[in-house]
């Protein structure tokens, strides 16, 4: 979002409050779609007193500015939302966002696979190119694992684009559209870099419901590029989330559906491998797997956000989930 003219380092205490008011009434405007220069021409002429001393120490009105040259901030028109938390790597927030994320798992796995539990530890990057176009890297981090099956070891790398297709802060709702590829650059020994690459495609949108909830949902395909290495995937995730009277305290409740629409030829087992993984199981073509979440999340200022998450499979077909915790942490610029 483009900010018209930030206070400046000031002195006067009548200059910094009527700097601050003409900037945050720009901003106001700005999300409700006007453009720059009606959003200029529209703020009140009480505004315009203190332009004379808006100036930094320099002399000068700070300017907004991009970091290294390329990078904007965040759309900050929907910061009543929160991001959805299961599914972390291919369930996408559709706002245009900077932020680093910072994600924490315990999966316990099924008995039939060797149970025990696995930890992944990760962060994901987003960074807004333009008002609408923004570069995720949503994939990579390292494995620890307690199973005799997987080992630990580094994931694969996923970086791809998104971009917002439909926009209306004033009624809450936007959609975008993105795709990324998952470089094959993970150890094997931790079940990673099993495929040539991986493309995913989706489609992800929400909407503010009432004043206080929140719905999110995004649907996509995983298609690794040789198929009979890795399980071709179609997903669809939902996300509801009350803010909790206004407060900065949320809970939400989410569900994903995992339908494996190819069976490979890598793994043995008739397990795909889910959000985690592409094992390439055999005989998995047509399985549907479903799991549901419960979690919280609290937002101590509008760009940081703190949360958790239980999930368990609400099938009787598992795959390698028995459950899990999420835990991340989010800086947003």
């Amino acid at each position: 979002m483009i900010h018209l003219g930030r206070p400046g380092l000031l002195f006067q205490r009548k200059g910094i409050l009527m700097s601050f008011k003409k900037f945050w009434f720009c901003d106001v405007l700005l999300c409700l779609g006007l453009p720059v220069s009606q959003a200029q021409e529209s703020a009140p002429s009480y505004l315009e007193e203190s332009s004379a001393v808006a100036t930094d120490t320099w002399g000068e009105v700070p300017q907004p500015g991009k970091l290294f040259g390329v990078i904007g901030s965040t759309d900050h028109c929907f910061d009543d939302f929160i991001s959805p938390m299961t599914n972390p790597v291919y369930f996408e927030d559709p706002r245009t966002l900077t932020e680093a994320r910072f994600i924490f798992l315990n999966h316990h796995i099924p008995s039939a696979l060797g149970g025990q539990d696995a930890q992944l530890y990760a962060a994901q990057l987003r960074a807004a190119l333009t008002e609408n176009l923004s570069l995720v890297a949503a994939k990579d981090g390292y494995i620890v694992s307690q199973n005799p099956v997987l080992d630990d070891g580094f994931a694969d790398l996923a970086l791809g684009l998104k971009y917002n297709l439909f926009r209306d802060p004033e009624a809450q709702r936007l959609v975008s559209a993105g795709f990324s590829y998952a470089l094959p650059i993970g150890s094997t020994r931790a079940l990673q870099g099993r495929t040539d690459g991986e493309f995913h495609l989706y489609l992800t949108g929400g909407t503010q419901i009432f004043e206080e909830f929140h719905w999110l949902s995004a649907t996509g395909f995983r298609l690794p590029s040789d198929t009979p290495s890795g399980n071709q995937m179609w997903y669809w995730s939902n996300h509801i989330d009350w803010q909790v009277m206004g407060s900065k305290w949320y809970v939400f409740t989410e569900a994903n559906w995992f339908h494996y629409m190819s069976s490979g030829d890598a793994f043995p087992a008739a397990v795909g491998g889910l959000d985690l993984f592409n094992l390439g199981g055999a005989g998995v073509a047509g399985n549907d797997i479903v799991t549901g979440a419960y979690g919280m999340k609290y937002k101590p200022v509008r760009n940081i956000e703190i949360g958790a998450a239980y999930e368990i499979p609400y099938t009787s077909q598992k795959d390698i989930l028995q459950n899990r915790w999420t835990f991340d942490l989010i800086f947003r610029f």
